[in-house]
């Protein structure tokens, strides 16, 4: 018998100093069965970085055509592409193919360094990509405050995210690899 997607509820406070974008989002996130409390927790990371009425949420995992998150226009062409972890360079030419701007938020420590040193320098033609690193310390933290419903304030500003809630506080500072600023 295959096992279902748990839901979780979050609502996120939004405040981003960086892009002046000041909302409340009320999200439902199905987490697929194989899905770290991280990864998930990534994702809602990666839907406050970039938050915005038309973001949304994919099938993610349980389809390989498609990001975690995309931003798409009223005739349906992607926008935004926005993917997680360590894909192989053809998972990455197609999105960069297939829309306006992609963003992929690396993580999980010691394997992000080998899979950089490995992709960069296919990676530096696509000039609509932009990969972001997160601290393996840092996630950890972050996935330590999955609930199944969850309220955060998130704060943004001068690259520095800050996630609260009733009781704890995760700050975290993406480091942009690609393109270099």
């Amino acid at each position: 018998m295959a096992l279902k997607a748990t839901i979780f509820k979050a609502t996120l406070h939004i405040a981003n100093m960086d892009r002046h974008y000041y909302a409340d989002h009320h999200l439902t996130v199905a987490r697929h069965p194989s899905e770290t409390d991280e990864r998930m927790m990534i994702r809602l990371l990666a839907f406050a970085l970039n938050a915005s009425d038309t973001l949304e949420f994919t099938k993610g995992l349980s389809t390989d055509d498609e990001p975690e998150l995309w931003q798409k226009s009223l005739s349906d062409e992607i926008e935004l592409w926005i993917d997680l972890g360590l894909p192989e360079e053809d998972r990455i030419r197609k999105a960069c193919n297939r829309s306006q701007r992609v963003i992929l938020y690396t993580y999980g420590g010691r394997g992000v360094p080998v899979w950089w040193d490995k992709h960069h320098n296919k990676l530096e033609r696509f000039g609509n990509l932009t990969i972001v690193d997160l601290a393996a310390e840092q996630t950890s933290q972050l996935a330590a405050l999955a609930e199944r419903s969850m309220t955060f304030q998130v704060s943004v500003q001068d690259g520095e995210v800050t996630l609260s809630n009733d009781s704890n506080l995760v700050s975290i500072t993406p480091e942009q690899k690609m393109p270099k600023i």
